[in-house]
C-alpha cells in the first residue's frame, strides 16, 4: 500500500499525470481545485474514488483512490476544523482512518498548529483505533515551537506519540524533529529556503510494516510546487 501526500501548489489537473507516475494507492492532495474542475487528459488514470472538502473551488483537499479503496467523510467531522478530514479508507483488507490535513491559520491567530492540535484532541478517541494515518502540509515545524505556546509542534508530536501515532519519515529514517536532511516545502521555490512541513504519520502498527519513506527531490518537483511529495509504502 502506498500513500502519497504533496501539495500540489493548485492546477492539479495539469500536474496530476507526474505525481502518478509514482503509482500511489491513496492520494493526499492540498490545494486541489473542485473535482468539477478536474479534466484530465484522456491517457491520464482516473480515479476510483475521491472526496474533495473546500470552499475555494479553485483551492481544497482533495483525497484520491487509485486502488480498490472507498473514501469516506466519517459522521463526526467538524467543520470547526476544516481541513483536517476524518475519513473512513477502506478495502476487503484493511480499514484505515485516515486523516487529511491542510493546515490553516484559525482566525485572529498567526499559528497553524494550533488548528491541528484543537483537532486531534476533539477526535482523540479516533486516534485509538487500530489503522491511524496522519498525512498532508502540516505547515508546522519544531524549528517554530515557542516555550509558551502549548500547541507547539513538539508537543504535538508528543500527544500523537502518546496515542502510539508516530512519523513515518522520522521512525523510517531515525531522524529527529527540526533536524530532518530531507526538506518538503523549498519557500517561493527557492532552494536555499528549505523547511519539513508535511507528514504522514500512522500507528505503530503501521509503522512496523513500512517499507520506504521517501521525499521528492528539489529538481524533480519544484517546476510544479513549492511543495516536494512524501511517499509511504507499507507492506499490508
Amino acid at each position: 500500500m502506498k500513500i502519497i501526500s504533496w501539495n500540489c501548489n493548485m492546477a492539479f489537473r495539469k500536474k496530476a499525470e507526474f505525481i502518478l507516475k509514482e503509482q500511489p494507492d491513496i492520494l493526499i492532495v492540498p490545494e486541489c481545485e473542485h473535482p468539477d474542475k478536474l479534466i484530465f487528459k484522456n491517457d491520464i488514470a482516473k480515479p476510483t474514488d475521491l472526496f474533495w472538502f473546500g470552499k475555494n473551488q479553485n483551492k481544497g483537499l482533495g483525497i484520491f483512490s487509485y486502488s480498490d479503496f472507498k473514501i469516506k467523510l466519517l459522521s463526526i467531522h467538524n467543520p470547526e476544523f476544516k481541513y483536517v478530514l476524518p475519513l473512513s479508507v477502506s478495502n476487503n483488507e484493511i480499514e484505515l482512518t485516515i486523516f487529511a490535513i491542510w493546515a490553516q491559520k484559525p482566525q485572529n491567530h498567526d499559528c497553524y498548529t494550533e488548528q491541528i492540535w484543537n483537532a486531534v484532541h476533539f477526535y482523540s478517541d479516533l486516534l485509538n483505533n487500530e489503522n491511524v494515518i496522519l498525512a498532508g502540509d502540516f505547515n508546522s515545524s519544531s524549528i517554530w515551537d515557542k516555550p509558551k505556546r502549548i500547541y507547539n509542534h513538539t508537543n504535538l508530536v508528543n500527544f500523537l506519540k502518546n496515542k502510539n501515532i508516530y512519523s513515518t519519515y522520522h521512525s523510517f529514517h531515525s531522524q529527529t524533529q527540526g533536524k530532518e536532511t530531507a526538506s518538503t516545502l523549498f519557500m517561493h521555490r527557492k532552494i536555499d529556503r528549505p523547511y519539513h512541513i508535511d507528514f504522514c504519520f500512522a500507528s505503530k502498527n503501521l509503522i512496523d510494516k513500512i517499507k520506504s519513506v521517501e521525499i521528492g527531490e528539489y529538481e524533480n518537483w519544484t517546476k510544479y510546487s513549492d511543495h516536494k511529495p512524501i511517499t509511504v509504502s507499507f507492506e499490508i
